[in-house]
């Protein structure tokens, strides 16, 4: 019979760098539309593989230099290129031993759904069509996997108050993928060890955009565990992420740009970023839910990726206050 560790040694053996199993059980209670049981009901298993991103990937974001290589190998090379890769392969090894296997790397569109994995009343803004259930009892095409709540249930971390989610290893440094299985894998405990989020509130003081805030939350209940996580301003998040200050972008230098940079999010590209992978937006660079978060962890010494010399070790770049709205 297939062990987890098996499945797991060799998901980390194909590229992953983190990896913890959930049984399927755990989605319990869980919106009809984010019910990862609904994708494949008679499925036993998920596996959840964490990807990390490098963290010389932020370097040229953080001295105002070198914008590309986080965008293009720190999120999309990783979601469209190595992802799919080892999914394939863990699949594939799955198959050989006989169970039936869904492979999801994080590159999706999830296609009817705003951030958290509802169907809004109009989402014409992001150039989408409404879907429908095709049956009484099921969700619409297609459903939400939501990342975070099945990496907590594979136990590989805990969602932070920016809603990135953490791990001892690398903190916020990951992307994550999935594959569900019949295969009945024994899950790993949900995490227990120390606390990573100590609410210091770096990440909301960082966020250039101000879509963190520190005294509005949402909560919710996992796998028979309280979470709570800052409810995130989606409509600051989107265009800070990608340069939001008109007037000190260095980017945005002619009408076409700040033409483009009014389209809704993920209908332009005219940041002078060049798409690599279907990806270019990064031009902040998260600098709150992940950079802050990442040098506040690594001070404590909570991480176990651990570095010769810490990551600010200059005036970082950054666009500059009162934000421009």
């Amino acid at each position: 019979m297939l062990k987890s560790q098996q499945v797991k040694d060799y998901a980390l053996k194909c590229g992953a760098d983190i990896v913890g199993i959930t049984s399927m059980d755990r989605w319990e209670g869980a919106p009809t539309q984010c019910d990862a049981r609904f994708i494949a009901p008679d499925a036993k298993s998920m596996i959840v593989m964490g990807f990390r991103i490098p963290r010389g990937t932020l370097r040229g974001i953080e001295e105002g230099t070198f914008f590309i290589p986080y965008a293009s190998m720190g999120y999309a090379a990783i979601n469209f290129i190595l992802q799919p890769m080892v999914c394939w392969k863990v699949t594939a090894m799955l198959e050989d031993e006989g169970y039936e296997s869904v492979p999801i790397p994080n590159n999706f569109g999830w296609n009817n759904t705003d951030f958290n994995g509802q169907i809004p009343d109009a989402i014409s803004t992001t150039n989408l069509a409404k879907s429908v259930p095709v049956e009484p009892g099921k969700p619409a095409p297609d459903v939400f996997l939501h990342a975070r709540f099945a990496a907590f249930m594979a136990g590989l971390g805990e969602i932070g108050w920016s809603k990135m989610f953490l791990s001892p290893r690398f903190g916020p440094r990951q992307r994550l993928a999935f594959i569900i299985t019949d295969a009945p894998l024994e899950p790993d405990p949900i995490y227990e060890g120390p606390s990573l989020c100590d609410r210091c509130m770096m990440c909301a003081r960082d966020c250039t955009g101000g879509a963190i805030p520190t005294d509005k939350s949402v909560k919710v209940n996992v796998a028979g565990h309280d979470l709570e996580w800052a409810d995130i301003n989606y409509d600051l998040c989107r265009p800070y992420f990608a340069g939001g200050s008109e007037e000190h972008n260095p980017f945005m230098v002619t009408e076409e740009d700040r033409e483009g940079f009014q389209l809704p999010s993920g209908r332009s590209n005219s940041f002078k970023i060049p798409a690599t992978y279907s990806y270019g937006r990064a031009l902040e660079g998260a600098s709150g839910c992940i950079r802050a978060c990442m040098i506040h962890l690594e001070e404590q010494g909570k991480l176990d990726n651990k570095f010769e010399t810490p990551f600010r070790r200059r005036k970082p770049w950054r666009i500059p206050w009162p934000r421009q709205t």
